[in-house]
């Protein structure tokens, strides 16, 4: 099951803190803010998607993510090459690498990270 984009907005801030309060969520939102009452039906809907729990804690409850952002990125980067990229990752690269502005000292950056992959998976 997948995240709405307000949804994965909501997510994003939650990653970042690891525990939040509702409270807490709020204030990472730049203004205008949410009204509380959308963030904390966002928050059910994610607790019944099964991405987000919470500790009751007196009358108000402590969010924690159930994903993590690297599982929950991983598949979605994987589902966009099968389906966009005839699930070819060098078509993906390729694509990426050529249609995005990317500096050449970023470019050498993408190098080493799969130069270090490489090394790492002959080991």
């Amino acid at each position: 099951m997948d995240l709405s984009q307000t949804e994965e907005e909501l997510m994003q801030h939650l990653w970042k803190l690891e525990k939040a309060f509702m409270k807490d969520l709020l204030d990472e939102y730049p203004k205008p803010k949410p009204a509380p009452t959308t963030v904390a039906t966002l928050l059910k809907r994610m607790t019944e998607k099964g991405f987000v729990d919470y500790e009751q804690m007196g009358r108000s409850r402590q969010y924690y993510p159930l994903v993590k952002k690297s599982d929950y990125f991983s598949k979605h980067v994987n589902g966009l090459i099968k389906k966009f990229f005839d699930n070819s990752a060098s078509q993906f690269a390729s694509f990426f690498t050529s249609e995005t502005d990317l500096s050449e000292a970023e470019l050498k950056e993408l190098k080493n990270i799969v130069e270090k992959e490489i090394e790492r998976k002959h080991q």
